[in-house]
């Protein structure tokens, strides 16, 4: 196996620039949403947009751009996005729900907020804007590299 031949994976890199590009524009949209830099969430999940999302819809989208919309590659690349997608928006967003409650519940019980390391985190999963954030990142993303690279 070839290392060096990952610098060379179009589809690899145009996904690595989608999740980077994802990664790095959350700071700035949770500032104009909040007027607070969190610079934790250049390294968090959750937020907006979805970064999961875009890296393996943009995976996808070059597979098909690359490969072929009709290559099995495709289809089974299709399949994962959309396991990815829905765990993104359901299951990790009520994960995240319910984390928030426990911690609200918490501070209550407790008359004071003693739970600050120990405390569950809240910000899991993604709110369906951020996922069609992520989505359509991955698609412009993927997109792109396919111009620059056919």
């Amino acid at each position: 196996m070839n290392v060096a031949g990952l610098l060379e994976n179009k589809i690899l890199i145009g996904a690595l620039v989608a999740w980077l590009i994802a990664q790095g524009l959350k700071p700035p949209l949770e500032y104009l949403r909040t007027g607070k830099w969190r610079w934790s969430a250049l390294l968090s999940a959750g937020g907006m947009p979805s970064s999961h999302s875009s890296l393996l819809v943009s995976a996808t989208h070059g597979i098909g751009l690359f490969v072929g919309f009709d290559a099995p590659i495709f289809a089974l690349a299709v399949a994962i996005t959309m396991i990815v997608v829905y765990d993104a928006a359901g299951v990790r967003r009520q994960a995240g729900m319910h984390a928030e409650r426990i911690n609200v519940l918490f501070d209550e019980l407790m008359h004071g907020h003693i739970w600050d390391t120990n405390e569950l985190r809240e910000v899991l999963g993604h709110s369906p804007l951020e996922v069609v954030g992520g989505v359509l990142l991955g698609i412009v993303i993927a997109t792109v590299n396919w111009l620059i690279w056919k």
